[in-house]
């Protein structure tokens, strides 16, 4: 995720200001790839063609342990609760583009 050089914020999704203090660039750190589920929503009608394979299929927002808040697709999900503690996993797919999906968190 990005990270303020002048103000420390972080960021997402990218973007070539701060919108924190507005100053110009940052830095790419690395997150713990931990969070929780804020919110989430089950699709029982594909929302794009591409997902017409995947329905019932359960999107979350997601607050990271660092703070700012991410969306993805919940991967294996039968239930999901609000609350319910989770982690990113990253799936390639093309060369060119990883997506991130969440997984229960251990012991959940």
């Amino acid at each position: 995720m990005q990270r303020c050089d002048r103000c420390s914020a972080l960021r997402w999704q990218p973007a070539p200001i701060c919108p924190e203090c507005l100053a110009p660039g940052g830095t790419w750190v690395d997150l713990s790839g931990e969070g929780e589920v804020w919110s989430y929503a089950v699709y029982h009608r594909a929302m794009n063609p591409a997902f017409k394979d995947s329905v019932p299929y359960t999107v979350a927002q997601v607050q990271l342990r660092e703070g700012p808040r991410m969306v993805g697709e919940v991967a294996g999900a039968n239930s999901v609760q609000i609350g319910q503690q989770v982690r990113a996993v990253f799936e390639p797919l093309t060369p060119e583009v990883t997506v991130v999906r969440w997984t229960p968190a251990e012991g959940e």
